[in-house]
């Protein structure tokens, strides 16, 4: 309170109302004395002058790690750069990784914000402050099993940010409320009746569907409001588990359940150790009931989540694995270790917020693996996933997967109690394309990785025989001198590293023979940077790269459609090992449509695009009149094209056809030439050879 002085919040109220509110809520959850005295002083680093050493001096050293890391995590900001979206998020995750309480403290501070938001008056800073809620916040609560927290924030979020479709679902609970009520009442007292009379202790209770909860369905499912079945659902508290099972066999005699609508979360807990036994059932009148069952410790894991089995133990706060054992129960953290395993891997901080997100929000599948032991996955997982679920190596390396003894593609999506076997290859087998078949952030991530790792050799190796073609071309050798000059000049550390620039086309070989040579004469720097013929061979390698191509493959370049850099390509694997690359809209490919087997992805290099000439045909149909054969050819070499080759061919008439071959530069340069032809009169028309 003195350190936040007359500091006012957007409501008026005084600014320490807000931290003793914080503290309050987390009270609920029986926190240690350090959570709340780090939710009352979780602000003031931040908004005051103290610093950490004066919270070290008077509350301790533990208090005063927790309101750093509070502080330090307050800004996620959804709709900033993308940089420090992922920044923070990053910084986020592994804090709470090492003390979920850093966590617990921001989600009660969240929760606080989000009670007060319609004191602000921006509405786009309402908005940002709302689905930054929905996106990040309630998602982490979910994922900890804070089913409380979780559920106000999103319905807090969604008032703000749709409040029409949550006034219209509102109205209709309104309505079946009136319609309904009475027969919930009569389905509760039934259920405990029924319950007793076999003998079974039970506390029972009806719950109606939070507004957000029925929009998501909604959404997801892609039904009507009339065709949800668990709009209303009873909760049965039982003593013991057996008692779980128990519950369940007497509702079942009872009443028919819904086929597909059982679900036992007590022998496979969800990750955040959620469990209780779901069932649907065809209640009085015809109407459609799901059943919770669950006894007292279950259901206060379902809303305290992380903070039912975290306490301290000895010196340190942690999980307590034994209380949890008892209720037979894990560490609902294993779900954030996942995220922190994605930041491993590395990568692009855009990657990392979008497979945080899809790690947060996906439901569950259990599989096994041979040995019988269970990987929770998500849903929609397809085997990819489960191989990265076991190890990073085992899913780079896999390249096939057996499911429940059957060989199955790589794209079929697993089921809850299929038993997975991978085959793995003997080298990483991973591709680009691989991403289609996974949907959990770790595999992407990894395949990502392991993407990047190829790119950088295939780059080190490309600019490596680039640069040493620049050399040879100015009659220098590369071997015969250092290349510090140029990894000076460039900044970075290593001859790889200033290979990969090449490789990637960011610099060109001729700037690192420049930075080697300062003195090199103007005529051997023209040399150097003359442009390089494609050409059939080994030695193409240095300009087509993809398809899984070996150093030593002999690459070949179609006739039917003389492909140059700038156009997408592909390649025919044929019989003797040899590759031929076709433009991708060549007529001579469609006998190979049906074979998987033959087609390679291929791609122009950067040094392709950027330092060479190719060979095309046009084909022209040109008017017979003394000199037309002159003027085309004047207008390809006006237009900086060289012909190598001229063929005359269906003189009928007034009119005959033309084949050029015509070096140039790439797509683009070929493109302006076919132009300038159309341009003349005496040339009817121009095409590009295409098969």
């Amino acid at each position: 309170m003195r350190m936040h002085g007359s500091q006012l919040r957007a409501s008026g109220d005084p600014y320490f109302a807000h931290p003793i509110e914080v503290a309050g809520i987390l009270t609920d959850y029986r926190l240690d004395s350090a959570a709340i005295i780090t939710a009352l002083l979780h602000d003031v680093i931040e908004d005051t002058q103290a610093t950490r050493d004066d919270i070290a001096e008077r509350f301790g050293d533990e208090v005063a790690e927790l309101v750093e890391g509070v502080t330090k995590l307050t800004k996620l900001e959804l709709t900033a750069e993308h940089t420090k979206q992922g920044e923070n998020l990053r910084k986020f995750i592994l804090a709470i990784s090492k003390d979920v309480r850093v966590l617990l403290v921001k989600l009660a501070d969240r929760l606080h914000n989000m009670r007060t938001l319609g004191y602000i008056k921006a509405a786009a800073k309402r908005e940002r402050i709302a689905r930054e809620t929905l996106d990040i916040y309630a998602p982490l609560a979910r994922s900890i099993g804070c089913h409380r927290f979780c559920s106000e924030l999103e319905e807090l979020a969604f008032q703000h940010l749709n409040p029409t479709a949550r006034d219209a679902i509102i109205k209709r609970l309104e309505k079946l409320r009136a319609n309904q009520g009475a027969a919930v009442a009569h389905v509760s007292g039934e259920i405990s009746g029924r319950l007793e009379a076999a003998g079974v202790g039970a506390r029972v209770y009806g719950r109606e569907k939070q507004p957000y909860s029925i929009w998501r369905k909604l959404q997801r499912k892609t039904v009507g409001f009339a065709h949800l079945s668990d709009i209303y659902a009873f909760r049965v508290i039982v003593a013991d588990e057996d008692d779980c099972y128990r519950a369940l066999g007497v509702i079942h005699r009872v009443w028919p359940f819904v086929p597909d609508r059982f679900k036992d979360y007590v022998s496979t807990p969800k990750r955040n150790n959620y469990r209780s036994l779901h069932t649907t059932v065809v209640g009085p009148k015809g109407m459609r009931i799901e059943m919770q069952i669950r006894t007292e410790a279950m259901d206060r894991v379902a809303e305290e989540g992380v903070a039912a089995h975290w306490r301290y133990k000895g010196r340190s706060y942690g999980f307590d694995a034994d209380a949890a054992e008892a209720g037979g129960g894990r560490d609902p953290l294993i779900n954030l270790r996942h995220l922190v395993q994605l930041m491993e891997h590395g990568g692009d901080v855009e990657e990392l917020v979008e497979h945080a997100k899809m790690e947060m929000f996906l439901d569950q599948v259990f599989v096994f693996t041979p040995k019988g032991k269970l990987i929770s996955l998500p849903s929609g997982a397809m085997p990819l996933d489960f191989a990265y679920a076991v190890h990073s190596d085992i899913g780079d390396t896999t390249v096939g997967a057996k499911i429940n003894g059957e060989l199955k593609p790589l794209r079929t999506p697993l089921a809850n109690g299929d038993v997975v076997e991978v085959i793995i290859g003997p080298k990483p087998a991973a591709i680009p394309d691989y991403q289609s078949l996974t949907v959990t952030g770790r595999a992407r991530s990894a395949i990502r990785r392991h993407i990047r790792q190829s790119e950088k050799e295939e780059g080190v190796r490309l600019g490596k025989a680039a640069v040493d073609h620049a050399f040879a071309k100015a009659e220098r050798k590369r071997a015969d001198v250092t290349l510090r000059p140029a990894l000076d000049r460039f900044a970075v550390a290593s001859d790889d590293d200033l290979y990969a620039l090449v490789g990637r086309g960011q610099i060109t070989p001729t700037q690192v023979l420049e930075a080697v040579f300062p003195g090199l004469k103007e005529s051997e720097r023209a040399a150097a940077a003359a442009r390089t013929k494609i050409e059939d061979g080994k030695a193409a390698r240095l300009f087509v790269r993809g398809g899984d191509l070996a150093a030593n493959t002999f690459l070949r370049f179609a006739r039917c459609c003389t492909p140059v850099p700038g156009d997408r390509i592909v390649g025919i694997a044929e019989a003797k090992g040899e590759v031929v690359v076709h433009t991708i809209d060549c007529t001579n490919l469609i006998p190979f449509e049906n074979r998987e087997e033959v087609w390679r992805d291929l791609h122009w290099t950067p040094e392709a695009e950027r330092n060479t000439i190719s060979q095309a045909r046009l084909t022209a149909t040109i008017r017979d009149a003394p000199g037309v054969l002159g003027q085309a050819c004047t207008l390809i070499g006006e237009a900086k094209g060289n012909i190598v080759n001229l063929r005359m061919y269906h003189r009928q008439g007034d009119f005959f056809d033309a084949d050029f071959d015509i070096e140039v530069v790439d797509a683009k340069h070929l493109t302006h030439i076919a132009a300038a032809l159309r341009a003349c009169p005496s040339i009817e028309t121009v095409e590009r050879a295409k098969g």
